[in-house]
């Protein structure tokens, strides 16, 4: 039975034997392109030309809900099958879910009908929601129901923007967005709490990973979701004493991980320190939020540029690298040049979260070129490995 399931798992075309292929390659080849697209927008560089909505809430939209998405689902969908020894979406079902993702990003072009947009955007995330529950509950896996969970909440962040951008509600959509911004951090909070210390202990060879603090991560978890419901609610757009001090906490508590976790050996190994400074990005966006609410910062915008681009597409992109080897067969050791994408990028969110109040068009531009560069780097190196098979022969 095994040889016969093996037989026909390797008749699948290689890009489409587990969700992380198809939605690595084309997640980051959207990433390049849709921040590149807003830079110009931003700058008036478009030539009158714009999506659905307009620029504002495309970018808003598409870069939780298009790439962070894309990248979130094709972790999930692939780890489940480790989590809980079924196998998880392959195949016809697996290209069915990608289109429907694809198919949602074209939606915005001019001239494509609303309910279309609606319709395909709302049905990505509950598929990816159900995919996971189902094969959760198949196994009574309930250490992993709150993944199901938060995937849920990111599809109600998802309905709550489009019905801003189907009424024209700016104010929706902002809050929606922020929510869903920080739903991301929570999954961030999730994964990461589990993945990092765990990859710290086999990539030095320690002979146990830290030990998790198991109050601290409820509270962590459970914290940086009430701050998304808040968001969503409206109540943290404004300065809060108390929104401020949850901020404070939480800007503590992750640093607290970071401490824990902390590892001399780690800053000689990229796969490592990569994953370390987009956890502490983190740190820094909590507490940039923490002195937005107590009125010592006048914008919010560096301390949300700190998370979206230095905790939540570092992370991703040091997640990308690590896990397309494994699953590609491969000895994890990075390709040429992957350490330089690491830096580029923690460089890019330095210059929009520091350099942007000192050099404005400037440091757009140069935040610009690092994330191009880094996401661009990645797809020369791991672009062939996604497309092709394993290099130990077995499938996936």
């Amino acid at each position: 039975m095994q040889i016969v399931e093996k037989r026909q798992a390797l008749k699948i075309p290689p890009l489409l034997r587990l969700a992380f292929r198809p939605f690595f390659l084309f997640g980051s080849l959207f990433a390049v392109l849709a921040i590149t697209l807003w830079v110009h927008a931003y700058l008036g560089m478009t030539g009158g030309w714009q999506p659905q909505g307009g620029w504002l809430a495309w970018h808003r939209h598409e870069l939780v809900f298009g790439f962070a998405a894309a990248i979130i689902a094709g972790f999930l969908l692939t780890a489940v099958q480790t989590w809980t020894g079924r196998p998880s979406l392959s195949g016809w079902p697996l290209a069915g879910l990608f289109g429907v993702w694809l198919g949602a990003r074209l939606s915005w072009l001019p001239g494509s009908p609303l309910w279309l947009l609606l319709a395909l955007n709302l049905l990505f995330l509950l598929l990816v929601a159900l995919a996971m529950a189902r094969l959760l509950w198949a196994v009574r896996q309930q250490k992993n129901y709150p993944v199901v969970a938060i995937l849920l909440l990111l599809w109600l962040a998802d309905a709550q923007c489009l019905a801003g951008l189907a009424l024209d509600d700016q104010d929706w959509q902002r809050r929606a967005v922020l929510a869903a911004v920080w739903l991301v951090a929570a999954m961030m909070t999730l994964i990461g709490g589990r993945v990092i210390p765990f990859f710290i202990q086999r990539g030095l060879n320690r002979a146990t990973a830290v030990a998790p603090l198991v109050w601290l991560d409820w509270a962590l978890l459970l914290g940086t979701a009430l701050v998304a419901l808040l968001h969503a609610g409206g109540v943290a757009l404004q300065p809060s004493p108390l929104v401020g001090l949850l901020f404070l906490l939480l800007a503590l508590g992750h640093g607290l991980r970071l401490l824990r976790w902390q590892d001399r050996g780690l800053w000689r190994v990229p796969l490592l320190w990569s994953l370390y400074l987009a956890y502490a990005w983190l740190v820094l966006a909590c507490a940039g939020m923490a002195l937005w609410h107590a009125g010592w910062l006048a914008s919010s915008s560096q301390a949300l540029h700190a998370l979206t681009v230095g905790g939540m597409a570092g992370l991703i992109l040091a997640m990308l690298a690590r896990v397309s080897l494994g699953h590609t067969g491969r000895p994890l050791v990075l390709p040429r040049g992957m350490s330089w994408a690491f830096a580029l990028l923690n460089a890019g969110a330095f210059a929009r979260v520091f350099l942007v109040g000192l050099w404005p068009q400037g440091s757009l531009w140069l935040a610009l070129l690092c994330w191009t560069l880094a996401f661009g780097l990645f797809l020369w190196r791991y672009a062939p490995m996604l497309c092709r098979t394993r290099a130990d022969g077995h499938p996936g």
